[in-house]
């Protein structure tokens, strides 16, 4: 293959990742600030494209030179946002927005969830649990010094700005259609948080227990409702105003990390969560295909739950309340 027609190859991946409402010409003339005529040029492969414009396209859209050039080895190139520097968690949070906006600037997108804990943006639904998460991420998981000697108080604990940017979050999340695939322990790292926090005394008043204790049932039964009705709406809208499907199944040996795939307009973008905070992100297809294959297994052996699925709904769900009760009851 001829360094012509790599350079064809280069600007077809370039295509894939530029949403279908915004001109590549158009990106690209401003971005290397170069003529139409040179673009064209170039994407034709009429005009060799110099390392320099290469490395300044490729960063830009986070392209793999590896996969441009074909390279048939087992090295994967993923981003990790915050790998050189620390994130706080409104710099998480902003990171999300960021990219589920972008996900949305594509007319045929869905998502893919294969859900070890539940999805972040689920807690923004309710303000109460998303204020118990946001501490005990702060507090626990993060280990800021701030929160060292704090108890959890709803009234004493200002989440406001956490709680606008969730919102804003679950605002996007609820435009892509979805399927969910989650396991009879997806809520129990939660579970087990408002346990500790319990047990070690972490709660300014026995009020604050009970009044997340609640939250999370409100949250869960929310969810449980946008199963049945198979769409995503926020609480107190109806379902009926909803066009965005929402699939959720259940998988009763689900193994494996938190992993996102997103669909947009036949491109497969995979996202990991590790260390709490952190991610890495390809769209390396070797991987994003061998992902999303191992998640069509699983949704294979599992129980859809969402629309028809009655009678598990109500059991898995059930299940779910008695685990929240016990807290409250022990």
């Amino acid at each position: 293959m001829n360094s012509a027609d790599l350079q064809q190859i280069f600007f077809s991946n370039l295509k894939n990742v530029v949403p279908a409402n915004i001109s590549l010409v158009d990106e690209i003339a401003e971005i290397l600030d170069i003529g139409y005529d040179s673009v064209y040029r170039r994407i034709r492969g009429e005009k060799p494209i110099t390392l320099g414009e290469l490395k300044v396209l490729c960063d830009r859209y986070q392209l793999s030179l590896d996969q441009v050039l074909q390279l048939n080895n087992d090295s994967i190139v993923f981003q990790a946002p915050g790998i050189n520097n620390d994130i706080d968690f409104n710099g998480y949070l902003t990171g999300i927005l960021a990219e589920f906006r972008y996900f949305n600037s594509f007319g045929v997108r869905e998502m893919f969830y294969l859900c070890k804990d539940l999805p972040i943006w689920h807690f923004f639904l309710f303000p109460a649990i998303a204020a118990f998460k946001i501490f005990c991420w702060m507090k626990t998981i993060q280990n800021h010094p701030e929160y060292r000697h704090k108890t959890f108080s709803l009234s004493g604990f200002s989440s406001d700005e956490f709680y606008k940017a969730g919102q804003q979050i679950l605002g996007e999340y609820n435009k892509m259609p979805t399927i969910e695939l989650w396991g009879y322990e997806t809520v129990n790292s939660t579970i087990n948080q408002i346990q500790y926090y319990r047990d070690a005394k972490l709660f300014d008043k026995q009020d604050d227990f009970k009044k997340v204790l609640g939250s999370l049932n409100e949250m869960l039964n929310h969810l449980k409702s946008e199963a049945e009705a198979g769409v995503k709406f926020m609480p107190g809208a109806s379902p009926s105003h909803s066009k965005v499907a929402y699939n959720l199944y259940i998988n009763e040996v689900l193994l494996g990390n938190n992993t996102t795939i997103v669909n947009l307009e036949n491109t497969l973008h995979c996202y990991i969560n590790y260390n709490g905070l952190y991610y890495f992100k390809t769209r390396d297809p070797r991987f994003t295909s061998r992902s999303m294959r191992h998640f069509d297994t699983l949704i294979s052996r599992s129980t859809l739950i969402s629309g028809t699925g009655e009678k598990y709904r109500n059991k898995y769900f059930g299940l779910l309340e008695e685990q929240v009760n016990n807290l409250d009851r022990g």
